[in-house]
C-alpha cells in the first residue's frame, strides 16, 4: 500500500481543534503519515501540555514561534521557516485551513517548491477585501490544487470565480468544525464545570463573544452594542467571556457594561455554555457555526458574514451594531421555528471526505 506524507500547517488555537478532527481520520486511513507544523501565529498561552492531552490533539513536530509581527513581516518570515521545514520533510502534500497568514504563508511555501496544497474551508468569502482574512482565502483558494468547501455556497462562489476553467479540484467536503464539535460534545460535560460555577440556568442567558476591530476601536458601535446587550441583562442574563481587546477598549472609551463577564474560556467551557444557553450573539465566524451545531438561534453583530446559509435558514440574524437591530432580534427569538435537522455543514462527515478526496487526486 503506498503511503502518503501531508504536512500541516496551523497558526491559531482554532485551526488545532480542526485539525484534531482531521488528524484523527488521517490515523484511521493508514495511507498518510502527517507532520503538523505551527508557526505561532496567535501566541496562546492555553495552548499547554495539558491542552493538547485533553484536547487529544498530536503535539506538533515544529513550532517556528511567529508572532507579534506585522502582516508583511509575520507572513515573509512564517513562508522561510515553512520552507526549510518543507525541504527536509519532502511532504507529498501541504494541508492548511481557513484564511490566516499562516494559511497564505504555507500555501505559497508549497507552490514554489511544486507541492501539491490542499485547503480546507475553501471557497468563502464575505466580499469585504479590506478583511486581511479575505485577500489570505482568496489568493490561498487560487493556488491551490484541492478545494475543499464547507457549503454549498462555497462552491457556489467559487463557480461565480471562474474555478470550473481553471486546473484545480473543488469538492464540497462538509466542514470539519461540525466534526470537532460533536466529538468534543461527548466529552465536554465531564471536562467543564462552567455553567454549575456560574450559577446559569439551562436555556436562560444569552451567550455572547465580540472582539472584532470594527465594533472594539470604534467607541460609537462599541456603545450601541453594550447598551442593547445592557438592556437585554435586564430580561435575561447575558454572560461573556471577556476578549483582552474588548476589555482594553470599554476601559479606554469609559464604557460601563453591566453584565456578567468572565475571562476567556476554553473549548470545553465553550462547549457546555453552547448547550445550556438560550442564544448565541457574536461576531465570531466560527461561533456563528458553533450555534447552529448545538441547536441554538444566533444574533451576529457584523455588517456581513461568510455563512450565508445559516442567515438564509433563518439561524442567523445580521444586525451590525445598530441597538434597534439587536434589540429586534433578541425580542423574535421565541417566536422563530428553527429546524436544525437541516444537512448545511455534512451532518459530521467532512472529515472522511476530505481524506478521501486527497487520496483520490494523490493516487492520480
Amino acid at each position: 500500500m503506498k503511503k502518503y506524507k501531508i504536512l500541516t500547517v496551523v497558526g491559531a488555537r482554532p485551526q488545532f481543534v480542526k485539525a484534531a478532527a482531521l488528524s484523527r481520520e488521517f490515523a484511521k486511513s493508514e495511507v498518510f503519515d502527517e507532520v503538523l507544523v505551527h508557526t505561532g501565529q496567535h501566541f496562546d498561552e492555553n495552548m499547554s501540555d495539558i491542552f493538547f492531552e485533553e484536547m487529544q490533539i498530536p503535539f506538533p513536530k515544529y513550532n517556528l514561534e511567529i508572532n507579534s509581527l506585522a502582516h508583511g513581516a509575520m507572513t515573509g518570515r512564517m513562508l522561510e521557516g515553512i520552507e526549510k521545514i518543507m525541504v527536509e520533510e519532502k511532504p507529498d502534500m501541504l494541508l492548511v485551513y481557513g484564511d490566516t497568514n499562516s494559511t497564505i504563508a504555507g500555501a505559497l511555501a508549497a507552490k514554489k517548491l511544486h507541492i501539491s496544497v490542499a485547503h480546507v474551508e475553501a471557497g468563502l468569502r464575505s466580499f469585504n477585501i479590506k478583511m486581511p482574512e479575505e485577500v489570505n482565502r482568496i489568493l490561498t483558494d487560487r493556488i491551490s490544487d484541492i478545494l475543499l468547501c464547507p457549503t454549498d455556497a462555497a462552491v457556489e462562489n467559487l463557480e461565480r470565480e471562474g474555478y470550473e476553467n481553471i486546473d484545480i479540484e473543488v469538492v464540497k467536503s462538509g466542514d470539519v468544525m461540525q466534526d470537532a464539535a460533536e466529538y468534543y460534545a461527548q466529552t465536554s460535560a465531564s471536562k467543564s464545570s462552567i455553567v454549575k460555577d456560574l450559577k446559569l440556568e439551562s436555556n436562560n442567558f444569552v451567550l455572547v463573544t465580540f472582539h472584532r476591530a470594527e465594533n472594539t476601536d470604534d467607541s460609537d458601535r462599541l456603545k450601541s452594542i453594550v447598551s442593547a446587550l445592557t438592556e437585554i441583562n435586564k430580561e435575561c442574563k447575558v454572560v461573556i467571556p471577556l476578549h483582552p481587546r474588548t476589555k482594553n477598549k470599554l476601559e479606554l472609551f469609559n464604557i460601563d457594561f453591566p453584565v456578567t463577564t468572565i475571562d476567556p474560556v476554553g473549548y470545553f467551557d465553550m462547549i457546555e455554555l453552547l448547550k445550556n444557553c438560550k442564544l448565541v450573539a457574536t461576531d465570531s465566524g466560527g461561533l456563528q457555526k458553533e450555534a447552529f451545531f448545538f441547536k441554538k438561534p444566533c444574533i451576529t453583530m457584523r455588517d456581513e458574514t461568510e455563512w450565508v446559509e445559516l442567515v438564509k435558514g433563518g439561524f442567523n440574524t445580521i444586525v451590525g451594531a445598530d441597538k434597534s437591530l439587536i434589540l429586534e432580534a433578541y425580542n423574535k427569538v421565541d417566536s422563530l421555528d428553527l429546524d436544525f435537522s437541516i444537512d448545511l455543514y455534512g451532518n459530521g462527515n467532512a472529515c472522511e471526505n476530505i481524506v478521501i478526496s486527497i487520496q483520490k487526486l494523490l493516487d492520480k
